[in-house]
């Protein structure tokens, strides 16, 4: 049966048709914000997919490009490889539904999202991140929802609610809050410095609006929601826990996980685990999930140390930082190079320099973002965690990585007219144990500095974790999780900034939310721990960007013609500047605005292109000295180019103060010679003088 339901939502219509379409799959929402549609389905297998012990959550987000009135490019007109906008949205969708699901649900899940129609001051990702919560809210399928989501900006120092295309430009953040009835589910957000209690404020400003989605999304559920179906549970039983127990004590897990060498952590528990499959050879069921139940063991020991012993696997104190170092320089032909270490966490970044028509062309549904100038992107090989397994590209983690740490730094970026560049840095993880992307940030600052970036301010990153008790007021945060921490704790609190305020946040968690006293521990916590890195670790290798690029980096200068003689420049056919870029070797870049950018090596020869291109568009006058080429001679004089295609006159009279008898006494057809302009008749031809007297 078709049923709508509507609310106001910042000044703009939500409206959610359950029953129009999609009618066979366990939940959908047809969503309507403004004139952005989005339908968001979801549905689960009847069972459980054998031999896994994980939630086999999908999520996807389809940019369909008719819904801003494009035809895909290319030779192939459909819609092809997701773009890095539709994988960060999927990835901000599943962080805070993930954890709403039952733990020992194992039936295949598929929240999908397509873009059918986009109004620019309607977001997209924000209408599907409400389609998803909906769709899984009303389905049969178990969810312990409902969880909405908000979008806040700040303009002029005032927050503003789901932001328009318009405000977004203005505004100096961009966070997505994703909240249940109680508590705050996940936190998104890029910021320009902001403060941390600003961001805290605004944090809980959306959790207020999400309380209210909640309020409408309850009323859809009562009408159309479905009865939550059965589910064969995949919880490890009590008595193969209490049979583990029994070959390995506590302490003795306790001992095995108690290290600071991930490799030597590893190895005890490969130890145990080899003891336990021995123990349990004639048990088959309980040999296909021991797997499972040496994690939740290992996950149980660790926990309890933390949250009641307040003791770290690796001995740290609870706000303790492990060992930190910093480098630059270390590639010596790139344009800039830094690493950072921290723990057995290392990340090795280059960056390189380019003009900025090498900027990334963005092909997607934001009509006011068509290309990229910095890009951030981040690799994480397989030896990094000493497995091995063929490379395949980025997954959805590495570009979500990247993202983050590219959020991070846009914010102290110069403008192109300070810095006219495209800038991109690769980080490679050449270790990992823990915030990973975090050591980017810091990483990418180093090398960006090292490459002479005029970044306005020095950015570092840490992340905070948490391990709950079975009270709100029950728990412990975690200064600099390690891998260990991060899989058995419960968040994983990401904050990127510099002295001055918050550049980027990202927020895990697998637990049905966070309070408002742990929010604002992890902040401050975070805060306190990227003063330390910036000033005590960091500063100290490179305090300032360099004040010199590379000698291997592209030189750029610029200048600005009328817009009018750009034709001028280009010649027919674009021969003009073509001869200009085979005598220089330069790269010439022209805006239709008459902004122009030449880049090269060789400074020498970018100052060689720059004057022809001027002595192009610059109208020639009496008085105007030139050095310039003789390209033919007569019996009364040379003819010598002061530009492509202006050419001048040197009466032979004019060629010394003494009498000439002949031209190639003074001048042949190749020499270089400075000559002044004399006259410009009426008929626009020009008369020059190479006499020495005239030059005085």
């Amino acid at each position: 049966m078709f049923k709508s339901f509507s609310m106001d939502l910042a000044g703009r219509k939500l409206t959610v048709e359950v029953g129009r379409v999609a009618a066979q799959a366990n939940g959908a929402a047809f969503m309507h914000y403004g004139d952005t549609v989005v339908l968001s389905t979801a549905t689960a297998s009847a069972k459980p997919r054998e031999g896994i012990d994980f939630f086999p959550l999908s999520v996807e987000y389809g940019e369909k490009l008719y819904s801003v009135g494009k035809i895909p490019g290319g030779f192939n007109k459909r819609e092809g490889k997701a773009s890095e906008n539709a994988v960060l949205t999927c990835r901000v969708i599943d962080r805070p539904m993930r954890p709403l699901f039952p733990k020992d649900y194992r039936n295949d899940v598929t929240l999908d999202n397509i873009v059918m129609s986009v109004d620019p001051d309607c977001s997209p990702e924000l209408t599907a991140m409400l389609g998803a919560a909906i769709a899984t809210s009303i389905s049969d399928i178990p969810f312990d929802g409902p969880c909405a989501t908000t979008q806040v900006g700040l303009v002029d120092g005032e927050f503003v609610i789901n932001p328009t295309a318009a405000q977004k430009k203005a505004s100096d953040m961009a966070l997505t809050v994703a909240s249940t009835r109680e508590k705050v589910i996940m936190i998104e957000a890029g910021a320009n410095e902001v403060p941390e209690q600003k961001m805290i404020e605004a944090i809980f400003k959306a959790h207020e609006v999400n309380q209210e989605i909640i309020k409408f999304i309850d009323t859809i559920v009562a009408e159309c929601g479905k009865e939550k179906h059965t589910y064969e549970s995949c919880a490890v039983p009590e008595e193969l826990f209490s049979a583990i127990k029994e070959i390995v004590p506590p302490t003795e897990m306790e001992g095995a996980v108690f290290t600071d060498d991930k490799q030597t952590r590893e190895g005890n528990i490969a130890e145990i685990t080899a003891r336990l499959e021995e123990a349990f050879a004639d048990n088959e069921e309980w040999l296909n999930i021991l797997g499972e139940a040496i994690y939740q063991y290992e996950k149980k020991t660790v926990r309890k140390m933390i949250l009641k012993d307040h003791k770290r696997p690796d001995g740290r104190a609870i706000n303790e930082i492990r060992h930190l170092a910093a480098e630059i320089d270390l590639l010596p032909r790139v344009h800039g190079s830094g690493m950072f270490t921290r723990g057995q966490t290392q990340i090795l970044n280059a960056c390189t320099l380019a003009p900025l028509s090498e900027a990334q062309r963005v092909d997607g549904l934001d009509e006011n973002e068509t290309s990229k100038r910095y890009m951030h992107h981040y690799n994480f090989p397989s030896f990094s965690v000493g497995e091995t397994k063929p490379s395949r590209g980025p997954g959805r983690r590495e570009i979500g990585h990247g993202a983050l740490a590219e959020r991070a730094l846009l914010p102290v970026l110069p403008s192109t007219e300070e810095f006219p560049y495209a800038i991109r840095t690769v980080s490679e993880t050449m270790e990992s144990n823990g915030s990973t992307s975090q050591a980017s940030i810091c990483a990418s600052t180093l090398s960006l500095m090292a490459a002479g970036v005029p970044i306005k301010e020095m950015v570092a990153g840490i992340s905070c974790g948490l391990v709950t008790g079975d009270t709100d007021d029950d728990y412990l945060v975690l200064t600099d999780i390690q891998g260990l921490e991060d899989f058995f704790g419960d968040m994983d609190f990401k904050v990127g900034g510099t002295r001055n305020g918050i550049t980027a946040i990202q927020m895990d968690i697998k637990i049905h939310g966070l309070t408002r006293p742990i929010i604002e521990e992890a902040i401050a916590k975070t805060k306190e721990a990227r003063m330390y890195i910036l000033e005590k670790v960091m500063m100290p290798v490179i305090s300032e960007p360099r004040k010199h690029l590379s000698p291997y980096a592209p030189k750029i200068k610029q200048l600005t013609i009328d817009p009018q003689k750009i034709g001028d420049v280009v010649g027919k056919q674009g021969k003009v500047i073509n001869k200009i870029i085979e005598e220089t070797g330069v790269k010439i870049d022209i805006t239709d605005d008459g902004s122009v950018s030449i880049c090269g090596t060789d400074e020498a020869m970018i100052d060689k292109a720059m004057s022809i291109i001027t002595g192009i568009v610059t109208d020639i006058e009496p008085g105007m000295v030139f050095n310039g080429r003789v390209v033919r001679i007569m019996n009364f004089g040379a003819f010598v180019e002061l530009a492509p295609n202006k050419d001048g006159m040197v009466h032979i009279s004019k060629l010394a103060d003494n009498r000439v008898g002949k031209v190639e006494d003074v001048v042949n057809i190749g020499d270089e010679v400075t000559v002044k302009v004399t006259e410009v008749d009426k008929m626009g031809r020009i008369n020059l003088t190479m006499r020495p007297s005239d030059l005085e």
